[in-house]
């Protein structure tokens, strides 16, 4: 489904120049749930963006679908690829009811048949039609990620990049939220690329994981290997112990 060679990714130009991601190499298979996991700045966030079409300072390869993928996208890209952000009532327009969140999508491609679409994308994400005419105001944090989740279910995407989606979220709502892109992912053949810094969300969603490092990927490892903590890389093992929190030694107790 995706394809990344060697990819550098910068912001601003001669002295303000800041090399976001650096030599960024990895592939993932249709189906398969892929991991970017790193302290906050490491580059995973910027990936994302490079992909999606966001950010437009890149060189390197990327190929999606058998596509590759230039400086600008078209429409059947993102008839294909579609993202899901941290902040969903940032996402979403705060004066556009739901219905006209999912509706303009389908709109602009002129699609037929807009009202049973967008009832059956709700119910994919567990809400009623009663929520098409409610504002973003209106909705919980959980609520709004579910209608951000059908905005790009909607649009038959099967490539979803998710940019920390369950960050904003209370933790139980969190649960809620990763079981429901799990269902999606397995009734729907479904291909994520996920960025977190939560290695137990990573763990519970992905099944290999690329560990960055201050824009470089110093490490690819399996989710077997992240539970285990069987890594190659001082880096990553430090990552993953940091995970576990703070424990307190015999000797202060």
């Amino acid at each position: 489904m995706l394809e990344a060679h060697n990819l550098h990714v910068w912001f601003g130009a001669g002295a303000d120049k800041f090399h976001a991601v650096k030599d960024a190499s990895f592939s993932i298979s249709q189906g398969e749930s892929f991991g970017l996991v790193g302290e906050s700045g490491s580059g995973k966030s910027t990936i994302l963006k490079a992909i999606i079409g966001l950010a437009e300072n890149w060189t390197g390869h990327l190929t999606v679908d058998g596509e590759t993928l230039g400086k600008k996208r078209n429409r059947n890209f993102y008839s294909k690829v579609q993202m899901v952000f941290q902040d969903p009532y940032a996402s979403l327009h705060p004066r556009h009811t739901v219905d006209r969140c999912l509706s303009e999508p389908l709109r602009m491609r002129k699609t037929s048949n807009i009202d049973a679409r967008i009832n059956q994308s709700l119910n994919d994400v567990g809400l009623d039609p009663t929520y098409r005419f409610r504002y973003p105001h209106q909705l919980s944090g959980g609520q709004r990620q579910r209608v951000a989740i059908a905005r790009t279910l909607i649009q038959d995407a099967k490539f979803l990049l998710l940019d920390e989606p369950t960050s904003a979220l209370d933790v139980s709502v969190q649960a809620e939220i990763l079981n429901l892109l799990n269902d999606l992912k397995r009734q729907k053949g479904l291909t994520y690329l996920l960025v977190s810094h939560d290695l137990a969300v990573v763990s519970h969603m992905c099944d290999r994981i690329a560990i960055m490092q201050a824009g470089k990927i110093v490490e690819t490892i399996d989710k077997q290997m992240l539970r285990t903590a069987t890594t190659e890389t001082d880096y990553a093992a430090a990552l993953i112990s940091a995970s576990h929190g703070f424990k307190r030694s015999t000797s202060q107790i």
